[in-house]
């Protein structure tokens, strides 16, 4: 169930900030309408490493569908090259 708080009770921000943990953020409202969620920094972090994978997995499907994509063997003839 989601945790809902009035905008409000920041006055006393302290009890608000308690109640955020990993996968359970606070949601406030102002005039009954969502308007923020506080969420925990770990699954901040997780969530803009998230946003950042999938922007560059896009960018690599951009470029296999313009470029052209790679077989599996130019890929591993890739990664032995620049081993050594």
């Amino acid at each position: 169930m989601p945790n809902i708080k009035p905008i409000s009770d920041l006055r006393n921000y302290s009890e608000v900030l308690r109640d955020v943990a990993v996968g359970e953020p606070v949601f406030l409202t102002k005039n009954g309408r969502g308007c923020y969620a506080i969420i925990d920094i770990e699954e901040y972090e997780r969530t803009q490493a998230t946003l950042s994978l999938m922007h560059e997995l896009a960018n690599g499907k951009k470029s296999g569908e313009e470029k052209g994509w790679l077989s599996s063997d130019e890929v591993r003839a890739h990664f032995q090259a620049k081993k050594t």
